[in-house]
């Protein structure tokens, strides 16, 4: 055995991993490890310092054997490429050599069975035709040395230049790490954006993504002709370009400010250079007869003449599932090596991944703006006008993904100016939740119209919650404000107790039955009336205000009360604090990990009606009832000072007293109340409501509805479970 057989060439270095984005300590970025690539052309090979270090083999060895370790105190040999002298660009060992050899495994290297001992490693191969790339050229920063030059090569460098991909290796963990990028977004942008980010400066100096404006959701097919939109473009900045040498720049260098050319609109002409590429789906160089006629289309003359010539840009259609949705052009500079045809199949990768997610992006946004138009028509578009009480609501979703739910809340104006205030919650949070919810809150708006006692709504409420299915359950609870009586009566169904705060600032959790909640059946509900002051507040909500992973419904109901309480301090005992504001003050005490639920909030500030601004009588129903009520209505009118108001008052009391009387068995009332408007109520035993009609000019009746209709400023009429109120309203300067 030959000296020094079984020992390896102290020059050698053993394989470690590399990255695409950052390189190991210690890898030269011209290290031939990975892959074999295509043979490089012979013409961009340099005389000097670019060609590839010695590895496996010494300077003149034909047969790619590893040379045996000098002796010691001898200097080692220099490597090709590193004292000055031309590396051979031959890098094949040539077949007679490989005769010579004997036979050799199937997984046997070059030169393991000459001058070598059964320990020593094998040398690894030489790989084929890997591109050279002149010193200093831009695409991954090069590792250096203390002393300033490349760890590996010895080679001095500027610093901040990059190096690129020349191995299929790189080429394997980019495309890996980029289409990781690309599927961590959700959005269109989000997709958009880490496609760019991906590619500069790592692949390509510069990239512009174009989409089909507007894109097609799903299996809709476009109308109109093919419009192309750049939606979003990216470059080294400016301080990255080493001398200045970079392609003229298309855009503004910062990658977020891109307004100006956001509205650049490329329409697609059938037939022309630019539908015939991307009809082609594979992306092609831009010096193809074909890709160099359709930059035009696609670019404008002046973006053309910004493109570098040779292979130094890559022009990639973005095809989702069905069709084609874009392109994307990725350029490189001059003082970069140009793309080579294997980073073809490196931007058809990144252009299907891109194309593919941006589909489902727009599904996405599709099922995401129906979940969200879904949940806004099942609540309330806007809350009521009514008369003694103010309303304002409030509705968060549990999450940015998941934005229907089951809570809802509801006000509902009652006959005799009461107010029916409603919050629920369904369990879940799917569109199913959504869809019962909205059953739920029609069937309440029905039952509330039909002036039933809050435990009879609740009780009815279960009984659609069973005919819904099994497991349809859910919580709620019923409210009846009278702002004449200044009570409240309320219902529950296993839902949170309401807070009521006081004007002086007591935040008090109301007592009231827990029940059992919707859905469960064969359970009573029982309702409680509480008295419910001027100037108090009662807050309705639902779990997901008060509890969390981090608290118990209980412990959050004593925050909401402290919250209260101390908000209500701000303005002093005398005046409440503006509801509004209110409500915002509520939703500030949610916590970064307390939002695991929906949260609806519905708070009622509860100005009630004064006594002496409520006049009423009973009129029995007599051919005297309509000349009575109006004497009672001028009297109350002049003891308010509204006497401008008296002669439509009294005409419209006489019509609607007179209709009453004809049909009514027992005693008619009649009631005024005086708030920002002169409300005027007529009830009687007789539950048909009354209907506008068209009077023939042959009929002795029905013009008094018609004069109610032109005379007020809103009508109408309601249906109780002992009759019916009809009502008007007129507007008065007092």
């Amino acid at each position: 055995m030959a000296p020094g057989a079984g020992r390896t060439d102290s020059t050698r270095v053993t394989e470690q991993r590399t990255s695409f984005e950052r390189l190991q300590p210690g890898a030269a970025p011209a290290d031939p490890r990975g892959a074999s690539a295509p043979a490089p052309d012979p013409a961009r090979v340099p005389d000097t310092a670019a060609a590839l270090p010695a590895q496996g083999r010494a300077a003149g060895d034909a047969t790619g054997a590893v040379p045996s370790a000098p002796p010691a105190g001898t200097p080692a040999p220099a490597a090709p490429g590193t004292d000055g002298t031309p590396a051979c660009p031959d890098t094949a060992v040539p077949e007679a050599a490989a005769r010579d050899a004997g036979p050799v495994g199937e997984h046997s290297q070059p030169g393991a069975e000459q001058g070598a001992g059964p320990d020593a490693p094998r040398p690894r191969p030489v790989p084929e035709g890997i591109p050279v790339q002149p010193a200093g050229a831009p695409g991954r920063t090069a590792v250096q040395a203390p002393d300033g030059t490349e760890r590996r090569t010895g080679q001095v460098i500027a610093p901040g230049k990059p190096t690129p991909m020349r191995r299929d290796g790189d080429r394997l963990r980019f495309v890996g790490a980029a289409t990781r990028r690309i599927a961590r977004g959700i959005d269109l942008d989000e997709i958009v954006m880490g496609l760019c980010r991906a590619t500069v400066p790592t692949f390509s100096d510069a990239i512009l993504v174009y989409l089909r404006d507007p894109l097609p959701v799903g299996d809709e097919r476009p109308t109109g002709p093919l419009v192309l939109r750049l939606r979003r473009s990216d470059r080294i900045p400016a301080e990255r370009d080493t001398e200045g040498a970079g392609f003229a720049p298309l855009v503004q260098p910062e990658p977020s400010e891109l307004d100006s050319v956001g509205e650049e609109l490329c329409t697609v002409r059938p037939g022309s250079a630019l539908a015939e590429v991307l009809r082609g789906v594979r992306p092609v160089f831009t010096d193809a007869p074909a890709a160099r006629a359709a930059l035009p289309e696609l670019l404008g003359a002046e973006g053309e003449s910004a493109v570098p010539d040779g292979q130094r840009a890559i022009l990639a259609p973005l095809r989702g599932r069905r069709r084609v949705i874009g392109a994307a052009l990725f350029l490189r500079g001059p003082e970069r090596i140009p793309f080579e045809a294997d980073d073809l199949l490196v931007a058809a990768q990144l252009a299907t991944h891109s194309a593919l997610g941006i589909d489902k992006a727009v599904l996405y946004g599709r099922e995401a703006y129906i979940a969200d138009e879904l949940q806004r028509t099942m609540l309330p578009e806007h809350l009521p006008r009514c008369t003694g009480v103010r309303l304002a609501s409030r509705y968060l979703p549990a999450a940015e993904t998941a934005r229907v739910g089951g809570d809802w809340y509801d006000a509902i104006p009652l006959p005799g100016s009461r107010v029916a205030l409603v919050v629920g919650d369904v369990m879940g949070h799917s569109m199913t939740s959504a869809a019962i919810m909205g059953q739920l809150r029609t069937t309440a708006q029905t039952l509330a119209g039909l002036d039933l006692p809050p435990q009879e709504v609740l009780h009815h409420l279960d009984e659609q919650a069973q005919r819904l299915g099994v497991d349809r359950m859910a919580t709620c609870l019923y409210a009846v404000y009278d702002p004449v009586a200044h009570r409240i009566t309320i219902a529950n169904a296993g839902h949170p107790p309401p807070v009521l705060l006081h004007l002086g600032g007591r935040a008090e959790v109301l007592r009231v039955p827990a029940g059992a909640p919707i859905g469960v059946g064969g359970v009573d509900f029982e309702a409680v009336e509480l008295d419910a002051p001027a100037g108090a507040t009662l807050l309705l909500y639902t779990d997901g205000l008060v509890e969390s992973r981090l608290r118990d419904v209980w412990t959050g109901i004593d925050q909401l009360r402290d919250k209260l309480a101390a908000t209500a301090q701000l303005t002093g005992p005398d005046h409440p604090p503006p509801l509004e504001a209110l409500c915002d003050e509520v939703l500030d005490m949610l916590g970064p990990g307390d939002r695991d639920d929906d949260i609806a909030l519905l708070a009622a500030r509860f100005d009630g009606i004064a006594p002496n601004d409520v006049a009423y009588w009973f009129l029995e129903p007599e051919d005297a009832a309509p000349g009575r009520a109006r004497r009672l209505a001028r009297r109350a009118l002049s003891r308010w000072g509204m006497e401008d108001l008296t002669d439509s008052v009294e005409l419209l009391v006489s019509e609607v007293v007179t209709n009453a009387v004809r049909y009514a068995t027992r005693p008619v009332t009649l009631r005024l109340l005086r708030t920002d408007v002169l409300r005027c109520e007529v009830g009687d035993d007789v539950p048909q409501l009354p209907r506008l009609r068209q009077a023939r000019a042959t009929d002795e009746g029905g013009r008094g509805l018609y004069l109610v209709n032109r005379m007020a400023r809103r009508w109408g009429a309601t249906r109780l479970s002992t009759g019916k109120v009809v009502w008007f309203e007129l507007n008065h300067t007092a």
